[in-house]
């Protein structure tokens, strides 16, 4: 096996939760590992005891399924493992690096607005592995601060802002940044947002408790330590861009260190992790864009990383990028074959407003004549002039009836392309 394996420098190329709201019962038992054949540390094992929270109405016989024992994780500490990475696995994350740089690079010269685009594109497709979707309408209407009668778009939203925080802090890869990510993800819940949980939380069946559950994350008095470990693990440089990031991401998810939204913060740090090392400068590749063609394979490679096994969650990491890239490369190809196309069909002036309110169209493609007004910048008693060429067209169409006394305009091509680019990531791939 040491044949096979060789290091890599640190260079570029080298679920939602439930029972947040059950106390947490423990006793201290015997501590079991496994997976010791494999060089990655595996979670060990501790046994703590559970009684249903009286405050709650449980039928009897859901609290005696939740009364007594279960077995929670104990993750063991990273900062300073060691990790080998076979030589099949080390040309999957060079290939993968090498897509991200170039696709970085050809995005560079043009960044607006289609890396405004790629943001919301990862954002909702992160979010969509945790089952929260909304139509690109209904995102982009969202984002207009116009309320949108969809939940999930709102959630949506917020995880957008939360990738664009990642993006901005990841200068420090620490627990306060963690912190200001989740922080900014659950805006509308303060009790929770930007706190380690103080309460056992679990992964899978069972509301009343987690003694059914599939995975059931640490003690919270062992998160502010293992958060510190996890963050120390982040500023190596001696580990290849996306084995760190893949290993930090399936690090984090183990430790669950959040009451909610663990899933959308983790997968946000995943950027961090690339910007903070350089690999991405420009643009923001939607690796969960890639993840979700096969969730259950995501999910397992998850589980196996908790048994010991790293290479399963990098090589899931690599292989999504690749695909995320290649979709991503269609969605920009996409949008500005659109974009051109309105150049044509415009009946406006060179140097008009209008040509600025085809560029927002792009990473915007839902406007009130209040955003166009912020954004760029035209008078009210203008605003019915700017928009009256794209009517005209009909790149712009106006909705039946105003939203809370707006009236909204909504670009059906822009919509139509970000629709088909959702379509395409959630194609499940057959391996």
């Amino acid at each position: 096996m040491a044949t096979q394996n060789r290091k890599l420098a640190g260079s570029p190329l080298g679920g939602r939760i439930a029972g947040k709201s059950n106390p947490e019962l423990a006793i201290d038992l015997e501590l079991t590992t496994v997976g010791v054949e494999d060089p990655w540390p595996a979670v060990g094992w501790e046994e703590a005891h559970w009684v249903p929270d009286s405050r709650n109405q449980y039928s009897n016989r859901e609290r005696q399924i939740q009364t007594g024992p279960y077995q929670r994780a104990v993750p063991a500490h990273i900062a300073g493992v060691d990790l080998e990475i076979p030589a099949t696995l080390a040309a999957e994350i060079e290939e993968a690096s090498n897509e991200i740089v170039r696709f970085d690079a050809e995005m560079g010269p043009e960044l607006e607005p289609y890396g405004a685009v790629l943001l919301r594109s990862e954002s909702a497709a992160s979010s969509r592995i945790e089952r929260l979707t909304a139509s690109s309408r209904a995102i982009a209407t969202a984002e207009t601060g116009v309320d949108s009668s969809s939940s999930n778009a709102n959630e949506i939203v917020a995880n957008t802002r939360t990738m664009q925080a990642a993006i901005d802090m990841a200068e420090t890869l620490d627990g306060d940044t963690v912190l200001a990510m989740h922080r900014t993800l659950m805006a509308t819940e303060p009790d929770i947002a930007g706190k380690w949980r103080h309460q056992q939380v679990w992964i899978g069946p069972g509301h009343a408790g987690p003694r059914i559950a599939d995975f059931v994350p640490p003690a919270s008095d062992r998160v502010p330590e293992l958060m510190e470990d996890l963050t120390a693990f982040m500023r190596r440089t001696d580990l290849p861009v996306l084995a760190l990031a893949a290993a930090a991401h399936a690090q984090f998810e183990t430790i669950h260190p959040f009451v909610d939204g663990n899933g959308r913060t983790g997968r946000a740090l995943v950027h961090a992790v690339l910007r903070n090392r350089g690999l991405t400068v420009n643009s923001t590749v939607p690796v969960s864009a890639g993840l979700l063609t096969d969730t259950d394979a995501y999910f397992d490679a998850l589980t196996r990383y908790r048994s010991g096994e790293a290479e399963p969650i990098i090589s899931m990491i690599s292989s999504a990028t690749v695909r995320a890239v290649a979709n991503g490369r269609e969605l920009v190809s996409d949008l500005r074959s659109v974009r051109q196309g309105w150049d044509k069909r415009l009946r406006v002036r060179k140097g008009a407003d209008a040509w600025r309110l085809a560029d927002m169209l792009i990473r915007q493609p839902v406007v009130t004549s209040d955003l166009i007004t912020r954004e760029l910048g035209v008078g009210q008693n203008n605003v019915n002039r700017v928009l009256r060429p794209f009517e005209d067209a009909g790149i712009l169409v106006a909705s039946g009836s105003a939203i809370r006394g707006r009236r909204v305009w909504r670009s059906p091509e822009v919509l139509a392309e970000l629709d088909d680019f959702a379509e395409r990531a959630g194609r499940r791939s057959y391996r």
